[in-house]
């Protein structure tokens, strides 16, 4: 790390400014970074995936926590400054020019790894929803720890009857553990965003038996497609789903927010046994 000049400094020599169009925006605070590194736990020997590194101050707070870190970056006018972080860490720090929409994380580990991103804002939810949408469960990554704008933040960990609460929660929620682990505010960041920010850590759980995620899909957006009108309506477009409420003993007056994601977990379920039958 001794051979490595402030962040800012680097910024300023290769001439970089956060791109609005890659949704990006720079963290320089190291204390801030560090806390960020440890939220997974430690990270000594471990594999990480980050998305979107920029000019690479969370890849110095997780190659210092002792991380061996894969970076997808998809703005060729970071890389430069990625060069010298890789240069300071040898065989620590692996640089990949791509879109991180595009590869998939699987490609690139043989083990268990992590996922640890200040997600661009145009792409982090369709990131994190791609991570959790897999049929095989657990899943190869260890553990979920993603920036996202406080509102999404808040939508992933919410609870059943508040408004934040929709397809992201149960998402999130219905097979995996995921809390809000740090807010950060958005004068944290150059140029500072017009909203907060907040990190949101997930770790797999149990997945519960006889569902199919893409049923589960189906079915929530379905019921949070018209998150205002009853269930008997909302989901009349997905075959079976009125008889499934039936067979569970699910009022089909209620609205998709006040259904627990195990309810909607059981109504997946008794889709599928009824498609199989």
């Amino acid at each position: 790390m001794s051979t490595l000049p402030p962040l800012r400094e680097v910024i300023a020599r290769h001439g970089l400014s956060a791109s609005k169009a890659l949704g990006q925006n720079f963290l320089f605070d190291e204390q801030l970074l560090d806390r960020i590194a440890a939220i997974p736990g430690s990270l000594a020997g471990e594999k990480v995936l980050e998305v979107g590194p920029g000019p690479g101050g969370l890849t110095r707070a997780l190659l210092r926590a002792g991380a061996e870190v894969t970076a997808i970056e998809m703005d060729r006018r970071c890389l430069p400054a990625l060069a010298e972080v890789e240069a300071a860490f040898p065989g620590k720090l692996k640089v990949i020019e791509g879109d991180a929409m595009k590869i998939a994380p699987a490609t690139l580990f043989d083990g268990p790894y992590h996922i640890v991103a200040n997600l661009p804002y145009n792409v982090g939810t369709a990131l994190f929803t791609g991570w959790l949408s897999g049929e095989e469960w657990p899943p190869q990554w260890r553990s979920l720890t993603l920036m996202f704008q406080e509102e999404v933040a808040r939508r992933i960990v919410a609870e059943t009857n508040t408004s934040a609460y929709g397809r992201l929660a149960v998402l999130a929620q219905w097979r995996a553990k995921a809390k809000l682990a740090l807010k950060v505010h958005r004068s944290a960041f150059t140029p500072p965003p017009k909203v907060m920010s907040a990190i949101v850590h997930v770790v797999p759980g149990e997945a519960p038996e006889g569902v199919s995620m893409r049923l589960l899909e189906r079915v929530t957006e379905a019921a949070f497609g018209q998150r205002r009108k009853m269930l008997r309506q909302s989901l009349k477009s997905v075959p079976g789903a009125l008889a499934a409420l039936e067979e569970i003993g699910i009022d089909p007056q209620r609205r998709a927010e006040t259904l627990s994601v195990a309810e909607f977990v059981a109504i997946a379920r008794t889709l599928g046994q009824s498609r199989s039958a």
